[in-house]
């Protein structure tokens, strides 16, 4: 071919070679391609109920009765089975209530859609158990007593993954001590954010963050608290007004939303 095309003109050459370029794109272009496209999710006020019944159930301690909203957030994004192709890729690129995500860092486990739920809502069980021991534990180093016999159960239907872990952590500790002081946690705020949480207090990062954001100014936080490590990656989209609290453990998160019901100074990214 290419001693046939030295033999042609300029324009000739060109547009013969063009034919195998317009092929070539227009399958591309209708290729599934590896990527997620992500966009912001529900979110579920853990001091609340989700979907008609209560998210947080503490039994063996009395529970005090809460003002304001602790807001999990999530993401939703396009099922592991689902084709994904260039224009979906680049109106996400283009748009700043999507994002674009490598497939497997969304689904680690593959394309098996009852393995990727199942999954999930293992992590979920597992981040429930690590809030209540965190929770408790917090309470118990400050001096609560009568944490002993406590039990928690948390519903949150078939949401997945650990994300929600440190808000379920925070809200036993609304809903068992409060601020302290007789107060709240939130200080009659709805206050929206994620993160993972240890058995030990510790918080860490999650991803999707900046859609995240979105989602809490949209159901009407003021306040997200943000995993420090993904500091940045919230103030990429962040929504005007919203105000960004970098955690890192649950008593230092504790100590913040009490400095920000007294109106003092709290960490910022």
């Amino acid at each position: 071919m290419f001693s046939r095309l030295a033999r042609l003109s300029r324009p000739q050459a060109i547009a013969v070679s063009a034919v195998p370029l317009a092929t070539l794109v227009a399958v591309v272009a209708l290729a599934p391609l590896p990527f997620a496209v992500a966009q912001p999710g529900g979110t579920a006020d853990v001091l609340g109920e989700y979907k008609g019944k209560p998210v947080l159930t503490i039994s063996g301690a009395p529970t005090r009765e809460t003002k304001g909203e602790l807001r999990m957030t999530t993401i939703v994004a396009t099922g592991p089975q689902m084709d994904v192709r260039l224009g979906d890729v680049i109106d996400g690129w283009f748009r700043t209530d999507r994002a674009v995500m490598p497939k497997d860092s969304v689904y680690p486990d593959g394309d098996n859609v009852k393995e990727v739920e199942k999954h999930n809502l293992g992590d979920m069980r597992e981040s429930q158990d690590s809030a209540t021991k965190a929770a408790l534990g917090y309470l118990r180093a400050n001096g609560v007593d009568g944490t002993d016999k406590v039990e928690v159960k948390a519903d949150l239907g078939k949401i997945g993954g650990p994300s929600a872990g440190l808000f379920l952590a925070l809200g036993i500790v609304d809903k068992l001590d409060g601020d302290g002081s007789g107060g709240d946690l939130t200080g009659g705020r709805t206050i929206a954010g994620t993160g993972t949480i240890s058995a030990k207090g510790k918080i860490g990062p999650v991803g999707g963050v900046a859609m995240k954001t979105q989602a809490a100014a949209r159901d009407g936080a003021t306040v997200f608290l943000v995993p420090e490590a993904e500091c940045s990656d919230a103030e990429a989209e962040k929504p005007k007004d919203l105000q960004l609290v970098p955690v890192t453990t649950l008593a230092s998160t504790v100590d913040s939303l009490r400095a920000l019901e007294k109106g003092g100074k709290v960490p910022s990214c």
